[in-house]
């Protein structure tokens, strides 16, 4: 699916689309069911696209208030599609026409059970990571996995439909690996349980503590893109938090050599974080904050230090270090380690250090993932560029032995279009990271001038809103990006990527063999008979 110039007009409503609206009011309660044309617009827009508007917008309270929602949407004819947070950019809850029904998870948002015995946590699917790293924090726990950047706002229903990475992700890998258990609505409003969950021990729900029992049926409904079923409820394995962190940050001449340095830290299992930037991605980050988000980044590094002593120092290392330390690195890498002690955590730390030496890096002042550890969920500002510009990012997951040529083939395929790239004044940066011991992410990232949409101005914080350009609709440069995008998935395909947020972008069921997408196929129809769940999405009808 391609990006709209422009948000859609929403149509009058039919007798039928009315009537099945009045119904969900009556099930839901009018304070449940939004039909303005403000809505109907801004729940089909993501980061990069405007959808047509859907016919109505939903918010249910629970899961028995869910599946009466679906029995009776898809009984009617129309499609349902799930929405968490927002962050999308893969088109993954735009509905595919004007006949859909969106539904907006974030009223199910309860942390519904923590169980420090059994080491797991039952959350509702709208239920957002930085809530839920706020509530287990004060405990010690977390899950393995847990959470995005985009963590104030992503919800973790929509980081299990998508898959997601980032905390946590270089040791745990990503946020399905981290489930147990989960509650399922289907199309016609059945509900299902996966794991030990599912198992009917005489009047008392079983404890949800065991995924693989049989089948894995839990992982059918991760990585889903929301196509198979709707999550209302999931269980969590909870570990308890690291006792201590070290932080190292590298500059490295050029992406050979850092990437020598994360193919062998993440083989090795080093880091729970690895991630680097190219010199484009890192100055439009060195460009994009202020004074006063300096000093409030600063207040989080003291006080996520362990001790006031500890915090004072590393805060103080920040504050000497500034901005200027980032001035002459081409590429940069940052890496936490975690450790039961002190002495473990630097002992993996040690082991970075003198991988990254090896492959000609020099260190610098790790001031990035100490503000980021400080401050793990902190706004969205980042969904536009700092002076205001569109933001889109796409990316590959490669095995070790295919990130290279990978990335060399990209860099080839900016030089050959180094002439569209200049027309339409688009910029492109890299992040990189590794996830667990097998897995390389490379993430082009795209910004050019363009009209931000409603999303945009709902995220951003006010102050930040305020400061960015104004610019124009630009279709032309819009289109640009596309084509770009377009080829790098080509590459991507090329080198067998796989993908994370597939959403209707990634090629996932046109790169699947025959069998496999029969068995998918089939997997879809016995879910969903009539394909009214988020048709479209991950290439299902």
């Amino acid at each position: 699916m391609s990006a709209d110039t422009a948000p859609a007009t929403p149509s009058p409503l039919t007798v039928p689309q009315a009537g099945l609206v009045e119904d969900l009011r009556a099930l839901l309660g009018e304070d449940r069911v939004f039909c303005d044309d403000d809505a109907r617009r801004f729940y089909t827009q993501d980061v990069f696209t405007n959808g047509p508007a859907a016919l109505a917008v939903i918010r249910p309270a629970d899961t028995q208030q869910l599946s009466g929602a679906l029995k009776r949407i898809t009984a009617a004819g129309m499609a349902a599609v799930p929405r968490g947070g927002g962050m999308s950019y893969t088109s993954g809850y735009i509905p595919p026409t004007g006949d859909s029904v969106v539904v907006d998870m974030s009223g199910m948002d309860r942390i519904v059970d923590i169980d420090e015995t059994n080491m797991t946590v039952t959350v509702e699917a709208g239920c957002t990571w930085k809530a839920l790293h706020e509530t287990l924090s004060p405990k010690g726990l977390r899950p393995p996995f847990w959470g995005t950047l985009s963590g104030i706002k992503a919800t973790v229903g929509g980081g299990l439909s998508q898959n997601s990475v980032f905390w946590g992700c270089g040791q745990a890998g990503t946020a399905a690996e981290s489930v147990l258990a989960l509650e399922v609505v289907l199309a016609d409003g059945t509900v299902v349980k996966t794991g030990s969950w599912a198992h009917a021990s005489g009047n008392t729900e079983t404890q949800p503590f065991f995924r693989q029992y049989g089948p894995d049926l839990t992982g059918l409904f991760t990585s889903d893109a929301g196509a198979l079923a709707f999550k209302t409820r999931i269980v969590l394995r909870l570990v308890r938090v690291a006792r201590a962190k070290a932080y190292a940050s590298f500059s490295f001449e050029d992406w050979p050599a850092l990437f020598r340095a994360m193919h062998d830290i993440g083989r090795d299992g080093l880091a729970s974080e690895c991630f680097a930037f190219d010199p484009f991605l890192q100055g439009q980050r060195m460009k994009r904050e202020s004074l006063a988000k300096d000093v409030k980044a600063l207040a989080g590094v003291v006080k996520g230090q362990g001790t006031l002593l500890k915090g004072l120092k590393e805060g103080l290392k920040v504050a000497v270090a500034g901005r200027r330390y980032m001035d002459d690195v081409p590429y940069s890498l940052h890496v936490i380690c975690e450790g039961r002690s002190e002495a473990a955590a630097d002992a993996d730390c040690a082991a970075v250090k003198a991988i990254c030496t090896r492959e000609g890096g020099a260190e610098i002042e790790n001031s990035i993932p100490k503000i980021l550890a400080a401050n793990p969920f902190g706004p969205v500002n980042s969904m536009v560029g700092p002076e205001g510009e569109r933001w889109v990012p796409i990316h590959g997951l490669f095995s070790h032995g295919r990130a290279d040529e990978a990335m060399e083939r990209l860099k080839a395929l900016e030089t050959t279009h180094a002439d569209l790239i200049e027309r339409h004044d688009i910029g492109i940066g890299y992040l990189c990271l590794t996830v667990s011991t097998t897995i390389f992410l490379i993430e082009p990232v795209f910004f050019w001038p363009d009209a931000l949409n409603d999303l945009h101005r709902a995220s951003l914080e006010p102050d930040a809103l305020a400061r960015i350009n104004e610019f124009d609709a630009n279709p032309d440069a819009r289109a640009a990006v596309e084509q770009l995008r377009t080829a790098m998935l080509d590459i991507f395909q090329d080198c067998g990527a796989a993908h994370l947020q597939i959403g209707r972008t990634y090629r996932y069921g046109k790169t699947m063999s025959p069998t496999t997408r029969t068995l998918l196929e089939a997997i879809k129809t016995a879910v969903d008979p009539d394909g009214r769940v988020n048709p479209g999405a991950l290439g299902l009808h």
